[in-house]
């Protein structure tokens, strides 16, 4: 069974940082591309970060140059290093993968940035 493990959400005030990581693990996972996405109540999933295999990056709007994502491959691990946090970066962060096959979340973890 496929599991992915998210860690590293909380409540921060303006400004901060969090690092959210993602480890995946089953017999059956295989990751061309993880990631991160965001969502709120009454809102669609939103891209926050990708990175493949390969070590190809892409960044949502509005993401870059605040967040790094980051992976160690062998340990079907990806970090997500947020930092100068706004309250619009609230929202479920859920951990993605694809494998090829088909898309695969995780529970989602909670990123609360007050003002």
């Amino acid at each position: 069974q496929v599991q992915l493990r998210e860690s590293g959400g909380g409540s921060v005030q303006t400004g901060g940082s969090l690092t959210l990581s993602c480890v995946g693990s089953g017999s059956a996972f295989r990751a061309n591309v993880m990631g991160w996405y965001r969502q709120n109540p009454g809102t669609r999933r939103a891209k926050v970060a990708t990175i493949s295999l390969g070590g190809t990056i892409t960044y949502g709007d509005g993401i870059e140059g605040r967040f790094t994502i980051s992976q160690n491959n062998a340990k079907n691990t990806v970090w997500l290093r947020m930092n100068s946090l706004e309250p619009e970066d609230t929202g479920i962060y859920s951990c993605w993968y694809n494998d090829g096959y088909g898309d695969h979340w995780g529970q989602g973890t909670q990123v609360t940035v007050s003002s």
